[in-house]
């Protein structure tokens, strides 16, 4: 009966620890815009360290900022201005998709120096910037040189920012929420609390807001409560996190050649037909499959291990 009370012991123990990791979630919290108000923003900075801050790198405070965030141990980003669609007022030295390569490195490393300890760089606005792939693909190849990694904002479906990454060293990570695109507390605790179950549901979710006061007090509020499924982390740790790119690739104009017809539906049924019958399938191959991915399982060679321990520890005689 003592050895059988172990067992189950074991097993409780064994199937809460792979019950909470198998729920457990990662949220990363990105606050856009430093380097404009330093009120609201030392805030942001009184925040739990692993909160981390998008420096505007031609904002008034952008070193003052950076430095104070990064000594209270934040992660610090370039909050680099690119072109959006939209027609509106534009920061200095806007990323443009038209603009050559030694243009937007004198950028970037301008930024760079104004932004101290930064170790990642997303995008403010950027919409016609992020979908243009020849020139997301001149900023990555740009930022291959400072190890830095990118966080994509967003700011349109179709960014190319994954895309232009290819065959570079950059890691691209994509943002799930804005919190505040609408500021009043509701709306950003609902969203809020949809970034938490985007984290719970997919493993990770990265969340951007900006240094509003209504911001400020739902941030106050919420990331002390924090559901003990949900650690708070930085972006840099979800880099290895498994990354889907759903976007298109650019439409690329036929202007000189005609395109092949598309095959009838009959011809493609056709070239959809096998050669040979496939083989059948009986039952204990399903039963087998199955008994192998029990045995195999963490949960089973834990259990495994332990009862050869018990075993092994019984006295002669029982």
């Amino acid at each position: 009966m003592l050895h059988f009370r172990h067992f189950l012991s074991a097993l409780v123990a064994a199937l809460a620890v792979l019950s909470t990791s198998a729920s457990a979630g990662k949220l990363a919290i990105v606050i856009d815009d430093f380097g404009y108000r330093p009120q609201t923003e030392n805030q942001v900075i009184a925040m739990p360290a692993n909160i981390s801050v998008a420096v505007l790198p031609n904002a008034p405070h952008a070193r003052e900022m950076a430095s104070k965030a990064h000594a209270a141990g934040h992660e610090v980003l370039i909050h680099l201005p690119m072109a959006p669609l939209s027609k509106q007022p534009l920061e200095k030295d806007t990323l443009r998709p038209e603009m050559n390569s030694a243009e937007i490195e004198r950028i970037i490393r301008e930024a760079v120096a104004k932004v101290p300890y930064a170790v990642g760089l997303n995008n403010h606005m950027g919409s016609a910037m992020t979908s243009s792939l020849p020139g997301m693909q001149k900023v990555m190849q740009i930022l291959d040189h400072y190890s830095f990694y990118f966080l994509d904002s967003v700011t349109i479906g179709n960014s190319q920012a994954m895309r232009a990454a290819a065959g570079t060293r950059v890691k691209v990570i994509k943002r799930k929420v804005f919190l505040d695109d609408k500021q009043n507390e509701t709306d950003i605790r609902y969203q809020f609390n949809r970034a938490i179950n985007l984290a719970r549901r997919n493993g990770s979710a990265i969340a951007i807001g900006h240094p509003h006061p209504t911001t400020v007090r739902v941030l106050q509020q919420m990331v002390y409560n924090l559901p003990p499924d949900i650690t708070l982390v930085r972006p840099s740790s979800l880099l290895n996190e498994p990354q889907v790119d759903n976007t298109s690739a650019p439409v690329v104009q036929q202007t000189s050649q005609r395109t092949a017809a598309a095959p009838s539906l009959k011809a493609m049924l056709k070239m959809c037909t096998t050669r040979r019958p496939p083989q059948p399938v009986y039952a204990t191959v399903w039963f087998t499959v199955i008994a192998d991915s029990i045995r195999q399982s963490n949960l089973a060679m834990y259990l495994t291990h332990q009862w050869q321990g018990w075993q092994n520890k019984r006295p002669p005689g029982q």
